[in-house]
């Protein structure tokens, strides 16, 4: 008969790397709705969701946003958007 019963004790932990912070917060059309895409410094992504989410808000309060994703650097990382959405993207460097 199996002893089962009750709660199963917590496993060892274990150390793990952390993950990167992300540096970058884009705020990009993609088909008429506006997403928010985190990177980290290296342009890859971690992260995308809805722009109008209560997040974005706190994530660039007090932050000047940059106008634009139009430079190589963003080549790869937004390459699946047109240069109009490029263009009109809003690029926020979050503090880390």
């Amino acid at each position: 008969m199996e002893q089962g019963f009750g709660n199963e004790s917590p496993r060892r932990h274990t150390d793990h790397p952390l993950r990167k912070t992300s540096r970058y917060l884009v705020l990009i059309d993609a088909g008429g709705s506006a997403v928010a895409r985190l990177f980290l410094d290296t342009r890859e992504q971690v992260a995308e969701f809805d722009a109008s989410t209560e997040e974005t808000a706190l994530m660039t309060r007090g932050l000047s946003p940059v106008t634009g994703a139009e430079g190589s650097e963003w080549d790869k990382a937004l390459r699946g958007h047109s240069a109009d959405e490029r263009r009109k993207a809003t690029v926020y460097t979050l503090d880390v």
